[in-house]
């Protein structure tokens, strides 16, 4: 192939994986072969001098693909040249005091204060056009909504989800096909959401990493000075660092250190010139500024061999293929597992059973297949499901090849969607844990979820079960009973519909007034009416009913539960009020009974403490966690369990 035919084919190659990630949310390559790819083309561009007008060299950004309103930035919102070298940033400082910061993992947005208060947020867009998100920014946890700065203000800075917070928003989540992929892919939805509510709950944090010109040459003259001003004006900056030619593989050093113990997302740094006016006077590329540069880790990589693919089906009935390899150390942990994704990326690495591959820790983090150097490709893609020996289906969403198995009596499918019925947010049912629900399903005391309600017909055997007795079996059946008094929310979340969790079932039942009926027999469009449902999630809801078999076990379900009416009738006596908890509770269950305590009473609860925060519930009110510190800091009343109640 001649130099242009593979300037086209990478193109569209990187065209294609960019959309996916940006766009659908959708990894089709790692990032390691992005980078791989990228750099080819860079580098045949420079050689033959040919730049295609869709190249994502010269392109900045992606197209919006939102209903929000658009607006154009005051100036282009530039990507960065990059490199993994260290020298190569010593040598691009060219003698010059520098400043190093992290590069994070987000979603890069502008806001712009206006008289003190924050008037407009816009998101990067395609680095011209952004989406206004004015009404997310306002709740994003650490944003300042006035200041003391009254003279027109834009700063760029980005958008996070910290980890601890995502984990903790995956915890909600039963199904684990349901669970977020990672922090970016989570902050992106959140930011762009049409009700900010969802936003708020979410604990989204703002960074500082720039800002326009301010007009005051005290302020504009360094880079130090610009995050100076911010800071002492209540906003989030970056954590930075003065470099030099001379100290700069140590300060890159100390930033690498800090990346297993990070909270928050990042995937490089960002070095720029101290000095703005001399940062300005070199211009820019057609894409690049010249006053910053990105360095991107260089992946540790370990050598090491493809034992097996596992592929493990799921409720939905996707099958994952997971590597399986000889172990290696890799950024100080033991690795022998890592997710190919799909079939798609099994085909581009040519994967075949016995093959050397590299492997490496995407973003210091994520255990990924960077290379195959055998490449025998002789991996066979399953034609018959692991779980249930029923042929398997090769889909192409987009451009990207996945495994399903069709089978609806698959046992995975059976005993994952058992497994979430029964599960805190959907059914509630104590005792009924995994293991003990696959020997009823192998004894054949279920087949339909209903069958769970009359599982008292098989006493005496369960009684006589290995691990279980009278008591045992007497807390299941109490269990059991008290699910009974439901509402129609958990119902629908419990049945395992395809992309409806807990909260989008809770939308759902709100939208039609818990009315089954219409429910059921709602079109794609009725169900496109509620804030938060797209047309994929209510595509799969239309679907789903459509089938007489679902329909029917979801009819036998409710002749089984008597639902309660989601009215509140409490006193709102708590409105206003926002609450953050934290430790162990011993008047409530878990967090969610005081949460929803909380919530019945007109109160809100957060995830983090903020000036937004009326009181922090910990029953070790002199403890010296971070919680109760910034509690102090902010001068937030610190509360016992006892204390909340004589509220």
């Amino acid at each position: 192939m001649d130099k242009t035919e593979r300037i086209k084919e990478l193109v569209k190659i990187l065209n294609d994986a960019s959309r996916a990630y940006y766009q659908e949310d959708t990894e089709i390559m790692s990032n390691f072969e992005y980078d791989k790819l990228y750099d080819e083309l860079v580098n045949l561009e420079r050689e033959t001098g040919l730049v295609l007008s869709g190249s994502p060299t010269s392109k900045v950004g992606y197209e919006v693909l939102s209903e929000l309103p658009k607006e154009r930035h005051p100036e282009p919102m530039l990507s960065l040249d990059k490199t993994k070298s260290v020298d190569s940033l010593a040598a691009w400082l060219n003698g010059k005091k520098g400043v190093m910061s992290w590069k994070l993992d987000g979603l890069t947005v502008v806001l712009t204060y206006e008289g003190g208060e924050l008037v407009k947020a816009v998101t990067r867009g395609n680095g011209e056009i952004g989406e206004v998100i004015t009404n997310n920014a306002k709740v994003f946890a650490n944003v300042p909504k006035k200041i003391t700065y009254k003279n027109p203000l834009t700063i760029r800075g980005e958008a996070i989800i910290k980890y601890t917070d995502f984990e903790k928003i995956n915890q909600t989540i039963e199904d684990v096909e349901a669970k977020y992929k990672n922090p970016r892919n989570l902050c992106s939805g959140t930011v762009r959401q049409l009700n900010n509510e969802i936003t708020a709950k979410r604990n989204v944090h703002f960074f500082a990493f720039s800002m326009l010109d301010s007009g005051d040459d005290n302020i504009d003259r360094t880079v130090n000075s610009r995050f100076d001003f911010l800071s002492e004006l209540g906003f989030s900056v970056v954590e930075h660092k003065d470099v030099t030619p001379d100290n700069i593989h140590d300060v890159v050093k100390e930033f690498a250190d800090k990346i297993n113990m990070n909270d928050f997302p990042s995937d490089g740094l960002v070095l720029s010139f101290d000095d703005i006016a001399y940062g300005k006077s070199l211009g820019r590329t057609a894409k690049f500024p010249r006053d910053s540069i990105a360095f991107k880790w260089a992946d540790e990589e370990a050598e090491t061999n493809l034992r097996s693919v596992e592929w493990s089906p799921s409720r939905t009935g996707l099958i994952n293929p997971i590597a399986v390899f000889d172990a290696v150390e890799l950024e100080g942990t033991s690795v022998s597992r890592a997710s190919i994704h799909n079939v798609s990326i099994v085909r581009q690495l040519a994967l075949g059973i016995g093959d050397s591959i590299k492997v490496y820790k995407a973003n210091m983090i994520i255990p990924q297949i960077s290379e195959n150097i055998t490449k025998s490709g002789n991996l066979h893609i399953p034609d018959v499901c692991p779980a249930c020996c029923g042929k398997t289906v090769l889909k192409d969403e987009n451009g990207v090849e996945t495994l399903y198995c069709p089978n609806p009596d698959c046992p995975a499918k059976s005993i994952k969607l058992f497994t979430h019925f029964v599960s805190r947010n959907a059914m509630n049912i104590d005792g009924m844990s995994e293991a003990t629900l696959q020997k009823f399903l192998d004894k054949g005391f279920l087949v339909e979820l209903y069958d769970i309600y009359h599982i008292d017909r098989y006493e005496e055997d369960i009684v006589n079960m290995e691990g279980f007795g009278k008591k045992s079996y007497d807390n299941m059946i109490e269990s059991i009973n008290t699910s009974r008094n439901t509402d129609l929310s958990r119902v629908l979340y419990g049945i395992g519909i395809i992309n409806v969790g807990n909260a989008t079932a809770k939308l759902i039942c709100k939208f039609f007034k818990n009315d089954i009926e219409k429910i059921i027999n709602a079109t794609e469009e009725e169900f496109s009416e509620i804030e938060g449902i797209g047309g994929v999630i209510a595509e799969g809801i239309v679907t789903y009913f459509a089938d007489t078999e679902n329909v029917r076990v979801l009819r036998a379900i409710l002749d089984e539960v008597n639902l309660i009416d989601e009215v509140n009738d409490k006193e709102q006596d708590l409105d206003g009020k926002t609450f953050v908890i934290t430790g162990s509770l011993v008047n409530f269950a878990n967090r969610d009974e005081l949460k929803k305590l909380i919530e019945d009473r007109g109160g809100k609860v957060a995830g983090s403490v903020s000036s937004k925060t009326s009181y922090l519930i910990n029953n070790d009110v002199t403890s010296n966690s971070s919680k109760n510190k910034k509690a102090k800091d902010l001068g937030i009343p610190i509360i016992s369990e006892e204390d909340f109640l004589k509220l």
